[in-house]
This record gives structure tokens, sequence and C-alpha cells, in this order.
């Protein structure tokens, strides 16, 4: 109990003779404090030292809070500073003097600063804005963009989008329209973007216009990372040794390592049906099946520890392991016959349908009717039974004969 009266005993005696030595000090707040659009969602915040404010041995910085859009505090020993944020809704920020003496600190009162919104009425700036970056082969990003038009703004509403990343700015110059032939989507081939850079921030602008009301812009922030559409992974093979599945594969184009990455391992049992989403945090991965099934197996990637995790990447091509190769090879066969059969069928039925069309084209052609008596009837019905040669000649000279008297009638 003794030692602690000793050290509040011991603080008093450091304390008292700071109090007494700024008593009589005052802190003045800055002056001609100013805020300014540098760039798009970029302000720039100014202001002056009071001259009114005592020098001496203090020790002089400046506390900043911004109040809107997003709440934040900060203390600088400069005169200026720089904040990404989004305008649409105007900005609002303060600031002031803190007069430090060793362990003491003194402040001044607030001074306002405010950014009023841009003009343009309610409801006609974009909505449900959504941003997604792709990494390309060639290490480039893209970046698309799509939107919903505003409730109220007028049909003939045309929409404009721009994209800022650090210092540099750029207009889409790609657009896809919509219902109305309005602009609702934008592409960018390739973007300043770095794909090597961690957690940036990506500034989206979109402004408009129309002859019937004055369109509000729009901005939104996008984390580089959390928009990055994860490419698929590359290499992807599977096998069976013994009775382990065994799965190999590489990481997706990226200038991430490998550790950066990890990865959801899906297989299903098309013999159960039964399906199983596994996470893994490497580029391989055993587990024990059932060798006498069949599988199917896909794997996707995402970012893991290295930065904000992105959109998941579309699943890899579906791979097949396991099996029964005596079923497979009956079912294979069971599969041509059926498909012989009826085809077999098929042709058969054609062949029908097209003899029975034919014979509508093409009728058969009707015998003519003998119109002449037959001189002989009893000869030539037996000349017709008779079997023997000599029965034939009879025949013959009959023909003859009536070919004759054939002949001699009609001339």
């Amino acid at each position: 109990m003794m030692g602690v009266f000793l050290i509040l005993l011991w603080i008093m005696n450091m304390v008292q003779p700071n109090i007494f030595q700024a008593e009589g000090v005052q802190v003045f707040p800055p002056v001609n404090f100013t805020l300014t659009v540098s760039a798009l969602a970029e302000v720039f915040l100014h202001w002056k030292p009071n001259p009114n404010q005592e020098q001496k041995n203090y020790t002089i910085r400046y506390d900043v809070e911004i109040i809107t859009p997003v709440s934040e505090e900060y203390d600088t020993k400069k005169t200026h500073t720089f904040r990404t944020a989004v305008l649409h809704n105007g900005f609002l920020a303060r600031v002031r003097t803190l007069l430090l003496f060793n362990d003491l600190q003194m402040k001044s009162d607030w001074v306002m600063g405010e950014l009023k919104p841009p003009l343009g009425a309610a409801e006609t700036s974009v909505t449900n804005l959504s941003c997604v970056t792709y990494i390309t082969i060639y290490s480039t990003v893209s970046l698309h963009c799509a939107w919903f038009p505003g409730k109220s703004a007028p049909e003939d509403t045309e929409y404009f989008l721009f994209y800022r990343y650090k210092t540099y700015t750029e207009e889409c110059q790609d657009y896809i329209k919509g219902k109305w032939n309005r602009n609702i989507e934008c592409r960018f081939s390739r973007t300043h973007i770095d794909p090597e850079e961690v957690d940036n921030l990506i500034v989206i602008h979109i402004n408009g216009s129309s002859k019937y009301a004055a369109i509000k812009p729009f901005q939104q922030l996008f984390n580089q990372n959390a928009i990055e559409k994860v490419n698929v992974p590359r290499n992807v093979t599977v096998f069976l040794e013994q009775n382990d599945l065994l799965a190999k594969w590489e990481k997706p184009i990226s200038s991430f390592p490998e550790e950066c990455f990890e990865y959801e391992f899906c297989l299903c049992n098309l013999k159960s049906g039964s399906k199983q989403i596994l996470k893994v945090s490497s580029n391989d991965f055993r587990l024990r099946i059932d060798v006498t099934g069949r599988y199917s197996i896909q794997i996707r990637a995402n970012h893991y520890i290295c930065c904000e995790r992105g959109f998941w990447s579309d699943w890899s091509e579906i791979l097949y392991v396991g099996g029964n190769k005596q079923e497979d090879s009956v079912a294979w066969i069971l599969a041509v016959l059926c498909v012989s059969s009826c085809s077999i069928a098929l042709l058969v039925a054609i062949i029908r349908k097209i003899s029975h069309v034919w014979s509508k084209l093409l009728p058969p052609i009707p015998t003519p009717r003998n119109k002449f008596k037959d001189p002989f009837p009893n000869d030539y019905e037996r000349a017709r039974t008779c079997t023997s040669e000599t029965e034939t000649e009879l025949g013959s000279f009959a023909e003859d004969f009536y070919s004759s008297a054939l002949e001699d009638c009609v001339f």
C-alpha cells in the first residue's frame, strides 16, 4: 500500500510543473480550412496554422475527423491531407489544433468544412452497381461492370462510366445496351490495374445525361482483390492408387504464389449419388474411396491469406475415375445393340414408306383386253394343255395361223 502511495506522489510531482507551465497558454483553431475535389472520389483537405498560436517549445499537430460519408478520425502534423470517399451524397469534415507539451495535450475548437452533393434529380442515378475483374494470361487485368437505371430516370437517359486506379482515370468505350437502348454494362478488356498490388481501391464513377432531367452521378469504391474472379486451377489430374484417389493441379493464372490460394474439391459418387465438397489448402489431395464405384471430380479456387478473398473461380472440367470395367463393357455392348436395333427398325419403316409413296406415284399399267375372237378356241386350249414336243409344235403352228388370219381380217 505504501508503494502505491509513493508512485502516485511521484506522478503528481512530475505532472504538476507541466500543468503550471501550460497555464495561460491558449490553443487556437486552424484557419482557411478548404475542401476541394482533386480527382474522382478524392478530396483535398487544406488549412493553415492560426497566426495567433504561440510556438515556443510546444508540438503542434492537427486532429482531422471525417463525418460523412464514412466516419473516420486521424491526426497529422501536416496542414493538408487527401481522402478517398464517394461524393455523390456530399462530404463533411472538421479539423482542430492539438498542442502537445511533454505528456500534456490541449485541443482547440473544431473548424468545419463541407462539400455539397452534386446536382441531380432524386432516383435518377444508377442502382445495383456490381463490378468484377479478371487476370488474363498476359498478366493484365480486365474490368466488367453492370448496373440498373434509376427508377425516375427518363427513357432517354444515357449513362457514362469512368474508373480510377491510383492516379489514372479512363472512360469506358465498350458499352452494352439494355431494354430502352440505355447503357447498362461496360467492359474494359485491358486496364491499368496492377495484378500484383494488394487491396488497392478501384473508383467507379457513373454520370448521365437527359433532355428532361438532371441525372445525379453515382460513385462506388471496390477493393481490387475482393472483386477479382479467380481463374480456374490448371492441369488437373486424377488417378487411383490402390484404394486411394489422388488428385493434383496447378494454381490459377495469377501473380500471387501458391500459398495464397485455397481450393474446393467436389467429389460425386455416381453409383450412390452422394456428393461432398472438401476445402483444401494445397495443390494435391488424397482420399480413401470405394474403388468399385465411379466418381466425378471438379476443383475451383479462391484467394486465401495474401489478400482479401475474391469471387470463387468456375469449376474445372469434370474428370471421371473408378468403376468396374466389365460392367462398363456390358453397358457399352447393350447400348450398341439398342442403337443398332433402333436403326434397323427405322430403316425398314423408311423403305416401306418409300415403297408406298412410289406405288401411289407410279401405279401398274393395266393389260388391254383382246377384242378379236379366237377362230380356233378348242385347238388353242388343247395346245395350252399339251406338254409333249409335238404338241408344242402344233401350238406354234396354231399361233402362226392365228396371226395370218388376223392380218387377213385387218388388211
